[in-house]
């Protein structure tokens, strides 16, 4: 298969933020209003498995939790700022993983900016956990975003050529 057009490119990184997006919100309506979460609080599904209701106030992993009453406006603010930063990207994507990565991220984006628009806050609820640690509680948006973080950060570590970045040209 040759390569792939920037329309395409473009289009596949649309068709990406948009599964992402509407999965995030089907998710996350279902936890809210069929599971009723939030009046539940926590069901294990598996040993190292729950559903668990955090409503995150900050960013990733609570971080900002305490800006006040300021946080979620700030949030979507710069939100949408990256997510517009993206889209640029995206036009100039020359790599499928690449467009998947970007469209990944803002369908995560938009999806928490959703969230705080409509509740003032993050909805989480994937909470992973084993030999007594514990991850932090997450949605399908944060998810989406690290994938695409670690996917641009490999497709940046590896040539053109197939060869890591850096590596010795030495035998």
């Amino acid at each position: 298969m040759g390569a792939m057009t920037h329309s395409r490119l473009t289009a596949l990184g649309l068709i990406a933020a948009a599964v992402i997006l509407i999965a995030d919100q089907a998710s996350k309506w279902w936890v809210l209003d069929v599971l009723d979460l939030p009046a539940r609080g926590s069901i294990a599904l598996l040993p190292v498995l729950n559903l668990t209701m955090v409503w995150n106030r900050g960013v990733t992993f609570g971080f900002l939790n305490s800006l006040g009453a300021w946080t979620a406006p700030v949030l979507v603010v710069g939100a949408l700022v990256i997510v517009a930063a993206l889209a640029l990207w995206l036009r100039r994507a020359e790599r499928a993983l690449v467009a998947l990565a970007l469209g990944g991220i803002a369908g995560g984006a938009v999806g928490n900016v959703i969230d705080r628009l409509r509740f003032g806050a993050v909805v989480d609820f994937i909470h992973a956990h084993a030999f007594g640690y514990s991850w932090y509680v997450f949605n399908v948006a944060d998810a989406a975003i690290v994938c695409g973080v670690a996917a641009l950060v490999i497709d940046g570590l590896h040539r053109r050529d197939g060869r890591l970045a850096g590596a010795s040209d030495r035998v």
